[in-house]
């Protein structure tokens, strides 16, 4: 469903009032006379963002607000190596870690990521980020410090297949490992074997060359989540290892922009404790595979497909779902030509059905509108883009579905405005999202007493037609009117300040 960017105002006005300030006080530190337990009991009520941002500020700041903290988050340039056991003297205690390096900076080492885990054993949660100057024989010396570790998240680094062995060997508590653009995955990678003790329970693996190389991790019987997004080479093979014998915990199954078919659906019909499915851009899966999926998978609770607009997936698949997947709560479809027939069905059969989005489909319209409506008692939440339905539709929806509390209309180019009213009387208790709902203002009052009022135009971010595609893409129109609004809204600030200033001088210098 998304949520409305928030108005760039507050840090407009910040920004404009720094440039008020003397040269001489822009660059003294107000903070230096106060104790560090005071500097670090006024940093508890600043955001987690904020934080971040004051850590760049000094590495004072950087100390003392990770002072009886357990989470640290650092940006790990080779630069900081000196700075770490004075870091790690009052970060004594962390459990949840985060290193983060930028593309045009040398990362640490492997001696640096060792003395991490010297001075940080009970860590839990580690995330790498661009590290990659960490190669597989500081993964191995990590892994031997750090057995407590319960959840790894990699990505763009450069360690391979046996930096992640050493880590699946002496992390025994690992539960969620996620792998993303390593470099040392290639194609004559050595295979991540999976130990018999290991207590995994998640995997995703995004945008690697072979992951199929995790073969053995994906055929877990322990593992419950498997998310695979955008990794190249044919899946269906994985997956049929994965759950040739039908021995599996997996409830949940994320399979984005890969090369599996209706084999590998075949393979997943086999998880009967599977409640949650996405099937996203894999133009090689038809009505054969989900078919197969939903026949077997009773327990389905979450289905998400879709379709890309190859037409492969359609009321075959959408007829055999209604018929066997009675506790389904929430279905997406996206690029999918579900007709009144299949989307009957479902709403005849699917009593639970709570949320349901169609978005990029030319054959819903009103009538399939005034179906949900009449049949789709327990639906709350409604999402509908890129459909060819009018404010009939619309209104349909809202005489119908007692239980709707969350409406959203986006790129229907034949819904006006006045349904928006017409539902704003007749369901006041209705959360309502349509085109042009992004215009706020903000009103600023000044000391004397005058208001002022700034208007924020923002861009609609809307799901943009991929082939029926879910990817938020945003104008460059709207970032146009967002810019020349921040700089009205400066100058409009610093011309408003500096008449205040003239003002109170010449007032003081008459009396």
């Amino acid at each position: 469903m998304g949520q409305a960017p928030s108005s760039p105002a507050d840090s407009t006005t910040r920004d404009s009032a720094l440039w008020l300030w003397p040269p001489e006080f822009v660059d003294c530190d107000f903070t230096a006379d106060l104790p560090d337990d005071c500097l670090a009991h006024i940093f508890q009520f600043l955001t987690a963002g904020d934080r971040k941002r004051c850590s760049l500020v000094s590495k004072r700041w950087l100390l003392v607000d990770g002072q009886n903290r357990h989470r640290l988050s650092l940006a790990a340039k080779a630069e900081i190596l000196p700075f770490l056991p004075s870091i790690f003297s009052r970060f004594d205690s962390v459990t949840k870690l985060a290193l983060r390096c930028d593309r045009n900076s040398f990362s640490l080492s492997d001696e640096a990521f060792a003395m991490v885990s010297v001075r940080c054993s009970n860590l839990t949660r580690v995330k790498l980020r661009g590290c990659r100057e960490i190669t597989d024989l500081g993964m191995e010396s990590f892994a031997r410090n750090c057995k407590s570790l319960k959840k790894l998240s990699c990505g763009s680094c450069d360690f391979g297949a046996r930096g992640l062995n050493a880590v699946l060997e002496h992390c025994k508590v690992l539960e969620e490992l996620s792998v993303k653009r390593i470099r040392g995955i290639h194609e004559t990678a050595e295979p991540v074997k999976l130990h018999s003790s290991s207590s995994l329970r998640s995997i995703c693996l995004k945008e690697l060359v072979n992951g199929q190389v995790f073969e053995s991790l994906v055929a877990s019987t322990t593992l419950k989540k498997l998310r695979i997004i955008r990794c190249l080479g044919n899946w269906d093979k994985v997956l049929q290892v994965n759950n040739g014998d039908g021995n599996t915990s997996l409830t949940e199954i994320h399979l984005e922009r890969l090369q599996v078919s209706d084999f590998g659906l075949s393979a997943i019909s086999k998880c009967r404790k599977l409640e949650t499915l996405h099937i996203v851009k894999t133009p090689e899966c038809s009505n054969s595979g989900l078919v197969c999926v939903v026949e077997r998978c009773r327990l389905l609770r979450k289905l998400h497909i879709d379709g890309w607009r190859t037409k492969r997936i359609g009321d075959e698949g959408l007829m055999a779902l209604a018929k066997h997947c009675l506790l389904l709560q929430e279905l997406v479809l996206i690029g999918v030509d579900a007709t009144h027939a299949s989307l009957s069905a479902i709403a005849s059969n699917c009593k639970k059905l709570e949320r349901l989005a169609l978005c990029g489909s030319g054959a819903i319209g009103d009538v399939e509108m005034a179906c949900i409506a009449e049949k789709c008692v327990a639906l709350r939440k409604f999402c509908i883009k890129g459909c060819p339905i009018t404010d009939v539709g619309i209104k349909a929806l809202a005489l119908g579905c007692p239980n709707l509390v969350k409406l959203k209309v986006k790129k229907c180019i034949v819904v006006t405005g006045d349904v928006r009213d017409w539902l704003r009387e007749r369901r006041r208790t209705l959360v309502v999202s349509m085109d042009g709902d992004e215009t706020k203002g903000t009103v600023m009052v000044s000391e004397d007493g005058g208001r002022g009022l700034e208007t924020v135009v923002e861009e609609v971010l809307t799901p943009v037609a991929d082939g029926g595609g879910d990817a938020e893409v945003e104008g460059g129109g709207g970032r146009l009117a967002m810019l020349k609004t921040k700089l009205l809204a400066s100058k409009n600030f610093v011309a408003f300040t500096l008449r205040r200033w003239l003002q109170s001088e010449a007032t003081s210098s008459s009396t």
